[in-house]
């Protein structure tokens, strides 16, 4: 960097070397994950090719052997080196592009890439797709950190290794640019662009001039042949966006049950590999990534619809036990497969109910694939021109288009996280383009909405009504009928809108109220209900069950989102912080502490400098209040103060000792 700044090349031109760069080495890395892939499996075979042979007839009984072995060996493999992941596969990149700059812990990629290589290759139902993305993501990181770039140029880095490593994967450099801006940025960001499509394209030169210039399917070319088969396509979606929600919602709660589960963690890689290889003996075709299955459906003459439905529910359920195991490995290429054997499937029978159609159904499985994949992954644009540039056809991209858009749009009614962001979210990390979203988005009604409601009766007489506004000094409350149930809302203004008369103190708050209602739920976000209440300029929304208006249960007041956003604010950074301590915790040998600075203790009130810290001890960061900031030596320790320490193990009590008000005992 020196060097650079003393030559005072432009940021733009070493931007773009750096780019050419990632693109060259997501190849190459890539490249030679496929390599490891294959020798895992070559050696796996011919190992147990020997054995099965002297078995004879026995044989079939060894072929959960090779997952169970696969499992075993992985296992031991995250047990001695590496750590447990926060976030799965791609998640995990998400989480530090949003969180962390970009972030990533490149050192720990090595021992990654081999633990997938032997998740896949020993035929666990796992797609190579996400380890290619984090070896592509990891490389970007890599160099932004050790060039020590900006934080924005970090990102887009690692967005650029995203790209190389879909373009090595799939050959595919458009697609590889389109799942990084929608996925990894989150938007079609111009400024990014450039550098991931510069990084894209050079990642499937380097893929081509190494390897040839195939696609990762061979499919035959189809066509649309009448209008009359896009009602048809519409049903392909409408049948996907259901099976893509099923496979998000069955991988964690596959991780959650392994989580429960209290066993060894090496062991339940080898006992996920053993349910795999049990069902493989009847059903092999579920053993690994599942390309050469997907190339028979799409082939002239596809599989039996009852094989295609057994693979689709053993595809289903066997990738969540996969993954929830601890098998290294993407939920992409599983998709692809799910989509193929569902849009297989649909496609023979379409063909049975309207046989003057001419319908093709390996055309289905194709846009199948498609429609699956932008479920799952709530990328449409990535799944359209992943599929487009495997074709090379545009006669199939209406159909695609259509497939695509119902099933999107059925996934994300049902479930409105992506398989990747739903395991963000159930950490209480939302994300929208890229970044997290409007805090108040993190903070629901029913955490600050007033649970003691004073409530209006229909019988009232509005001089009570008035009085009670003047005691409770609020501009509107909400009106229960006879039976305790919610019948609408009175105002300040819908008093003020009775005509005056003798009688007026006779007039009933059921005769004034307003009886359209807006109403706010309770598992809703604040942000919601905020838009709901700008529309009509409203000071407060009554709070009803979602399966019962008629119940109130809360009020929510304008007041009450000046405390849901400090609420937020404090939320935000206490994820942020936490984000930041595991990832320190990551390194080996060391201890990461959050230390709370107390009332007369040796440091309180001094600069870092003039404390007597242990040997080796570093403040990483340091919370004040809603702040989190890194501090230097002269930074002054006040009381309250939460400081991340990283230091060796043994130190951990001297510390404790310097930051506790019994230090000068």
């Amino acid at each position: 960097m020196h060097w650079i700044s003393y030559r005072e090349i432009s940021g733009s031109a070493i931007l773009i070397c750096v780019a050419l760069l990632v693109g060259i080495t997501s190849g190459a890395g890539v490249l030679l994950f496929k390599k490891m892939i294959e020798l895992v499996h070559w050696g796996a075979l011919n190992g147990f090719g020997f054995v099965l042979l002297l078995c004879g007839h026995w044989a079939f009984m060894l072929v959960p052997v090779m997952p169970l072995a696969g499992g075993l060996i992985v296992g031991l493999v995250i047990h001695f080196f590496l750590r447990e992941d926060r976030y799965h596969g791609v998640a995990g990149v998400m989480e530090a592009v949003a969180l962390a700059r970009g972030r990533l812990y490149y050192r720990l990629l090595p021992m990654k890439t081999i633990a997938a290589s032997l998740s896949v290759g020993s035929g666990a139902s796992v797609g190579p797709e996400d380890p290619s993305v984090q070896i592509g993501s990891n490389l970007g990181s890599m160099f932004g950190q050790l060039l020590r770039f900006s934080d924005e140029r970090v990102c887009v880095l690692v967005a650029a290794g995203a790209a190389g490593g879909i373009a090595a994967a799939f050959n595919a450099p458009i697609a590889g640019v389109f799942f990084a801006l929608e996925i990894i940025i989150g938007e079609l960001s111009s400024k990014a662009f450039g550098i991931i499509a510069l990084a894209a394209m050079v990642s499937a030169v380097f893929t081509q001039a190494i390897s040839g210039p195939e696609p990762a399917f061979h499919v035959p070319a189809y066509a649309l042949h009448s209008i009359w088969e896009l009602p048809l396509y519409l049903g392909l979606g409408v049948m996907s966006g259901p099976i893509a929600t099923t496979y998000i919602h069955l991988l964690y709660i596959a991780r959650d049950i392994f989580d429960r589960w209290k066993i060894p963690r090496w062991i339940k890689p080898a006992i996920a590999g053993l349910i795999v290889g049990l069902v493989g003996i009847y059903l092999p075709q579920v053993f690994g990534v599942g390309y050469e299955t997907i190339e028979k459906i799409l082939d002239v003459k596809p599989l039996a619809l009852n094989l295609l439905l057994l693979l689709l529910m053993a595809k289903l359920i066997l990738t969540p036990i996969s993954i929830g195991g601890g098998f290294f490995g993407g939920v992409f290429a599983p998709s692809l497969f799910l989509g193929a054997t569902a849009g297989g499937a649909y496609g023979l029978v379409v063909q049975q109910l309207f046989p003057s159609l001419n319908i093709a159904p390996p055309a289905f499985a194709m846009v199948g694939m498609a429609a699956v994949l932008a479920g799952a992954v709530h990328a449409p644009l990535t799944a359209i021109i992943l599929l487009f540039e495997m074709t090379n056809d545009y006669r199939i991209i209406l159909p695609l288009m259509f497939a695509v858009t119902v099933s999107l749009f059925i996934s994300r009614y049902l479930q409105c996280d992506s398989v990747y962001t739903f395991g963000l979210a159930r950490k209480g990390i939302r994300l929208e383009r890229g970044r997290v979203v409007d805090i108040l988005e993190s903070i629901n009604v029913g955490e600050i909405m007033e649970k003691k409601v004073v409530a209006l009766r229909e019988p009232d007489s509005l001089v009570a009504a008035s009085n009670l506004f003047l005691q409770t000094q609020h501009h509107s409350l909400p009106v229960l009928n006879e039976s305790g149930e919610l019948s609408g809302i009175l105002t300040v203004q819908d008093i003020a809108r009775m005509p005056y008369e003798v009688n007026n103190e006779n007039r009933t708050v059921g005769e004034a109220c307003t009886r359209d209602l807006l109403v706010a739920n309770p598992d809703e976000t604040i942000g919601t209900a905020l838009c709901r209440m700008g529309g009509r300029d409203l000071d407060s929304l009554p709070v009803v069950l979602r399966n019962n208006p008629k119940c109130l249960v809360g009020l929510l007041r304008s007041n009450d989102i000046v405390r849901a956003y400090d609420l937020a604010l404090t939320r935000r950074e206490q994820i942020r912080h936490r984000a930041h301590q595991e990832r320190l915790s990551s390194v080996e040998d060391v201890n990461v502490e959050k230390i709370m600075v107390e009332s007369g203790s040796s440091c309180a009130n001094k600069q870092i400098r003039a404390v007597a810290w242990p040997r080796e001890t570093i403040i990483a960061t340091v919370r004040r209040g809603r702040k989190i900031f890194i501090p230097d030596g002269d930074t002054i320790l006040k009381v309250g103060d939460v400081l991340v320490v990283v230091a060796d193990i043994e130190m951990r009590v001297h510390i404790q000792r310097l930051c506790s008000s019994a230090s000068d005992a």
